[in-house]
């Protein structure tokens, strides 16, 4: 049995307290700055107490936006939800049918599919970002949900997990769906997706936090404002040159960026933790 120790109890919260109030403290300024003006935000030292424009500030860039970009922050949420939502589900289930072909279907150069499926790894979008663009062009998929999001919606990282999740899955299953009458497909959805359940929750986290941040290929995707998504809108309300940047705005489009990452990880928190630290899925 562990013995405790009292100093290094005290020492764990301790460091865990920083931590916080490292991570912390830049939420707290941006949130105090979203509440100000900008002559109270500009002022120094600037106050780190909420002003009175709370409300103000966020229907403002709700209706309206800040700075270079005028497109509405609202129209930019449900942009960035969109191109989220598609990316994470889209590989989630192109992944699960991938890893289900690769594991319990036999044909000629399955390993070597799968394979081929891992050395893409090495090829992020930043690699191939020019072709693609050329494809997404020439199709004329500019400025369209389709093409924000069907070049990000394949994942061989998931493909992986999954592949190494079913080769755990018990053969007895296998053969007692097979006894049983269950084809393919019943197999795959009344057994192995119920079992993969925590694995597909903490992959929508991930998933949905990695196509909500995404930078470059929107920036290269949308020429139109009301295609933006809210990361390249916050860029865009930074200004340039001798122009002043409403950094009490940018700062409310900044908090209202954060939510929904924050509300998914909340919201699936449990799952998200099963299912990257539990054994019995």
């Amino acid at each position: 049995m562990v013995e405790r120790n009292r100093f290094l109890d005290v020492l764990t919260y301790l460091v865990l307290g920083l931590g916080i109030f490292v991570v912390m403290l830049p939420l707290y300024v941006a949130f105090v700055a979203s509440t100000q003006t900008q002559e109270q935000v500009m002022a120094a030292p600037m106050s780190l107490l909420p002003g009175d424009r709370l409300l103000a500030n966020y229907a403002e860039v709700l209706a309206t936006g800040a700075g270079a970009s005028q497109a509405g922050v609202r129209a930019m949420l449900f942009n960035s939800l969109v191109m989220a939502l598609t990316i994470a589900i889209g590989k989630i289930l192109i992944s699960l049918l991938s890893a289900f072909a690769l594991v319990y279907f036999r044909f000629r150069f399955r390993q070597a599919c799968f394979w081929i499926v891992f050395v893409t790894l090495m090829l992020p979008v930043e690699v191939r970002i020019m072709p693609t663009y050329q494809v997404m062009s020439d199709l004329g998929l500019l400025d369209t949900y389709t093409g924000l999001t069907l070049p990000l919606i394949a994942s061989a990282t998931a493909t992986f997990l999954f592949r190494q999740f079913f080769l755990t899955v018990p053969e007895e299953l296998t053969e007692a769906a097979r006894i049983d009458g269950a084809g393919p497909m019943r197999f795959f959805f009344s057994i192995l997706l119920p079992l993969s359940r925590t694995n597909i929750a903490a992959l929508f986290v991930i998933l949905f936090i990695l196509g909500w941040n995404q930078y470059l290929w929107p920036l290269l995707m949308t020429t139109q404002e009301s295609m933006y998504t809210v990361v390249i809108g916050i860029k865009r309300m930074i200004a340039g040159g001798d122009a002043a940047t409403e950094w009490n705005l940018v700062m409310a489009t900044a908090m209202l960026a954060m939510l929904p990452p924050v509300l998914v990880v909340v919201l699936m928190q449990r799952w998200f933790v099963r299912g990257l630290v539990d054994t019995e899925k």
